[in-house]
Formats: structure tokens, sequence, C-alpha cells
């Protein structure tokens, strides 16, 4: 990471605040954990996986953040 020495206080707390109200989203680009290729080797139908590839997308979230919600769904009504 770059060495920020050359910035002032006053710049340094700027953007110290700038990103604590406004952090950077990390998007998925197909090369995380659970990526389209990976997925498909779990074995799933290929309806599962177009649900969860698709459910991602249009959530701008990773399939297995997806999967860890509908986990956490059947949990929570089973308790």
């Amino acid at each position: 990471m770059n060495n920020y020495t050359d910035m002032t206080d006053e710049e340094y707390g700027a953007l110290d605040e700038e990103l604590t109200r406004n952090p950077p989203r990390i998007i998925s680009n197909g090369n995380d954990w659970l990526s389209q290729r990976e997925i498909r080797i779990l074995g799933l139908k290929n309806m599962t996986v177009n649900y969860l590839l698709t459910k991602a997308k249009a959530a701008n979230k990773s399939p297995a953040q997806i999967i860890d919600e509908l986990v956490g769904k059947e949990i929570a009504a089973a308790v």
C-alpha cells in the first residue's frame, strides 16, 4: 500500500472521514470463491446454479452470500 506521507493532517483527516462515510464496495468479478466456474463443480443442478447466479447478480452479491442468506432463513424458520 502507498505510504501517504505527502498528505497533511487535514488531508488525511478528510480522506479518513470520506472513506468512513463511503466505504469502498467490493464487487465480485467472477474470480472469487464460488464463482460461476467453481459453483458448477459442486454438483448442483443447473436450475440451482442459474438461480444462485441470477440472484447474486441482481443483488450485487456473491453466490456464497446468497447461500448464506438462504441457510440463515432456514435456521431462523427452524427455531
